[in-house]
């Protein structure tokens, strides 16, 4: 089957509608428009690759998912029909790569398929909680609910991945300014000292003589030094994204120093906001356990559910099942332990989601709080120490020539 982008006046509303049709021939597209009551006006086949640069700079954001999902969920709530929902969204979406999404999506509901069908074929904007808590609605009948719960959710993830980066930011900031003015004074303050002893006829102070060696160094082989940066870099990332490499970030989010306790309630908050969002909708606890195991986004902590759920398979409570396994923080098994003896685990788990995610925000807050004057004193350090270590030559340089 191609896909062929068409332009076509809707007879009903005699507005016009642009959008993706998936069909054999260019005639056979046509033809299904025209059985759909459209006139079409403009029709040609779909470039199935697009331009790079507009993937380079189409990319679609938390936000763009967040809003579509919102909209949808409204629109089938106030009744509207699901095709016409799409379309309606599909207007009001300024991603020019999302609108072709949408368009295909369009094209297989009217088409026939199911909603989770047509969203599972963009796998790269639709995850698999998405999908099973699509499919959930669908099979219930509350799909505008379903579609409510997962912007909801997409939120909370959102908010909190935001205030880690945000804490993470400011840090990155300050050590950029360090590194600026290591590099400024090497190349500019550095070498009039070294000539003003070259014209006294002394010679360097050690210490002096090894910033003068590196702002050299630097400024003869600046080129091999970008070079081998990028060179390190590129390898890096190629490494981060195999699987040895995955593993290795992974645990050192979990074990690195100030930040591991932050870390580790993030997944404990995403695996139960998750597990919470799934169960509420009627997804059954293997399912949520598989899902929530690929949403929480760290290979060790998906082990650790992965394990669990092998337990609950063979008869296992979950709150017994988790609480042997490494990385899961003592509250989950407690609250879900209560859960189970309630009758209400989905309840429990968001209430553990709830917790972690307010104990997030104080951890945020305070290190936020900590590490500006940390870095600042860092920052007034090696600024006097480079200060101090260009100066203190040139006072016994002067002392020495006035005796």
């Amino acid at each position: 089957m191609k896909k062929f982008a068409y332009e076509a006046r809707d007879n009903a509303s005699n507005k016009i509608v642009k959008s993706i049709v998936q069909a054999e021939s260019e005639n056979a597209a046509a033809k299904l428009l025209v059985e759909q009551g459209f006139v079409p006006l403009e029709i040609h086949e779909e470039d199935e690759n697009g331009s790079p640069l507009a993937k380079l700079t189409g990319r679609i954001t938390t936000k763009d998912r967040i809003v579509f999902t919102r909209q949808i969920a409204t629109l089938i709530g106030a009744g509207l029909p699901l095709s016409q929902s799409l379309r309606t969204v599909l207007e009001q979406t300024e991603n020019k790569r999302f609108q072709t999404i949408i368009q295909e999506i369009i094209a297989d509901v009217e088409g026939g398929r199911q909603l989770s069908e047509a969203f599972g074929k963009h796998p790269e904007v639709f995850d698999k909680v998405f999908l099973a808590l699509v499919a959930a609605g669908e099979a219930s009948g509350t799909l505008d609910d379903a579609l409510r719960r997962i912007a909801a959710q997409q939120e909370k993830d959102a908010a909190m991945m935001s205030k880690i980066r945000g804490a993470l930011v400011y840090p990155f900031i300050v050590l950029f300014v360090i590194m600026g003015v290591v590099l400024f004074m090497l190349l500019t303050v550095v070498p009039q000292v070294e000539k003003l002893y070259e014209d006294l006829g002394q010679s360097l102070p050690f210490l002096t003589q090894m910033m003068v060696n590196t702002a050299n160094f630097i400024m003869q082989f600046w080129w091999l030094l970008i070079f081998a940066g990028g060179i390190g870099v590129y390898f890096l990332v190629q490494y981060l994204k195999t699987e040895n490499g995955i593993k290795v970030a992974d645990s050192f989010k979990l074990n690195v120093p100030i930040f591991k306790h932050m870390f580790r309630k993030l997944y404990m908050a995403r695996f139960t906001r998750t597990g919470q969002t799934l169960l509420s909708t009627g997804v059954a606890m293997l399912d949520m356990l598989r899902i929530s195991s690929n949403s929480v986004n760290n290979v060790h902590i998906s082990k650790s559910i992965d394990h669990a759920a092998e337990k609950v398979k063979g008869g296992k409570a979950l709150s017994s099942s988790l609480a042997s396994e490494d990385y899961i923080l003592v509250m989950v098994p407690q609250m879900i332990k209560i859960g189970e003896q309630s009758g209400r685990i989905d309840e429990m788990m968001g209430k553990t989601a709830q917790i972690y995610e307010d104990e997030l925000d104080e951890e945020i807050r305070a290190i936020s709080t900590a590490i500006e004057p940390i870095l600042m004193v860092v920052l007034a350090i090696v600024a006097g120490g480079m200060v101090g270590a260009i100066l203190f030559p040139i006072y016994n340089l002067v002392g020495s020539i006035n005796v």
